[in-house]
């Protein structure tokens, strides 16, 4: 073995044990809190969780099993099984990153009329057209069997073999759909959503300015030390928006570009793509499922109370249980001297 496919393979091992952890730690916050169930975003996230627990379980435990044995592991039924799921999966996960994005841009940009233009009902139904739009791009991978096992990606992807190789147009056709309908779509409704967020955060910021200025023109007597923290906390405001946004827009970008320009270059005949890199782009794809939940939910404040206090209340069981048994132990030990005594 060496040492790339190592590093390669414990790369998939970290971010498949992350996704599943920190997606699962989302759901359970939304089971445990009502609060969060109650917000219309809520189902893109659950959706988006779900997407990606499925992927940590599904292809990214295939790929790694790829990446170590060098070929197909899990048979031809199996790999095309993985292929659709991949397919289904990461389409699904693309569109709910947009959902996400359009529901902030209605709620900053018409926060008075958010109530009627985002609706559980309009929610529902922009999930099912995520599933319906994923299912007809996975049945006509599946249709036209264009699912396996990809060497270069050490997974089973879709995929064209040599022996298909008089389908390269249809082929080339469907890949450019795929890519087009999901990464480039969602990155074009990313931009547009979360910039006009960023352009009203903005003027936000600016009549905060006003009214900090005029109010420390006003007060004549106050402490220099007040004015530096109020023009900190002014320069910190217009930062925190634009931070936010670069990290939305960032990590779509960086994770998922490298892979499906690598998909699209690999349709020209005399390219032949290097399989460390092809490896490197997919795991690069996968560590997307793990960032989501920080990007999303799990760095914000009330995500964090829900999780606290779930943790404190599984903390506080198992302290109470100690503290019972070692209670019973002691009590057991001091009837036993007791008896001692008494024989």
């Amino acid at each position: 073995m060496s040492i790339p496919e190592f590093l390669l393979e414990v790369s998939i091992v970290i971010i498949a044990v992350v996704s599943l952890l920190t997606n699962l730690s989302v759901l359970l916050c939304f089971v445990q809190s009502s609060d969060l169930r109650a917000h219309v975003p809520g189902i893109f996230m659950i959706n988006l969780s779900l997407s990606n627990i499925l992927l940590s379980i599904i292809n990214m435990p295939a790929t790694f099993l790829g990446v170590v044995s060098g070929t197909n592991p899990l048979g031809d039924l199996f790999c095309h099984v993985v292929s659709f799921a991949e397919t289904f999966i990461t389409s699904n996960a693309m569109l709910s990153m947009a959902a996400l994005s359009m529901d902030r841009w209605i709620a900053v940009v018409f926060p008075l009329r958010y109530s009627s233009k985002m609706r559980y009902r309009d929610a529902f139904l922009i999930v099912a057209y995520s599933w319906l739009h994923s299912l007809i791009f996975s049945l006509t991978q599946l249709m036209m069997d264009w699912g396996g096992y990809s060497y270069t990606y050490a997974s089973c992807t879709v995929h064209l073999d040599s022996e298909q190789a008089s389908q390269l147009g249809i082929y080339a056709t469907f890949t450019a759909l795929f890519h087009g309908s999901s990464f480039a779509l969602c990155l074009l409704v990313l931009c547009f959503a979360y910039l006009k967020v960023l352009r009203v955060a903005k003027s936000h910021c600016k009549r905060i300015d006003v009214i900090t200025v005029q109010t420390l023109l006003l007060l004549v007597d106050i402490h220099p030390s007040v004015k530096e923290r109020c023009l900190a906390q002014r320069k910190k405001r217009k930062q925190r928006a634009t931070k936010k946004i670069c990290i939305f827009i960032g990590s779509f970008i960086l994770c998922f570009s490298p892979y499906v320009i690598t998909r699209l270059v690999e349709l020209l005949p005399s390219v032949r793509i290097p399989r460390y890199w092809g490896i490197a782009t997919k795991c690069l794809f996968y560590a997307k499922a793990s960032s989501d939940p920080f990007v999303y939910c799990l760095l914000r404040q009330q995500y964090r109370k829900v999780l606290v206090s779930i943790i404190s209340r599984v903390v506080g069981k198992d302290h109470y249980f100690l503290s019972v048994t070692s209670a019973s132990s002691t009590f057991d030990t001091t009837d036993d001297s007791c008896l001692a005594r008494i024989t």
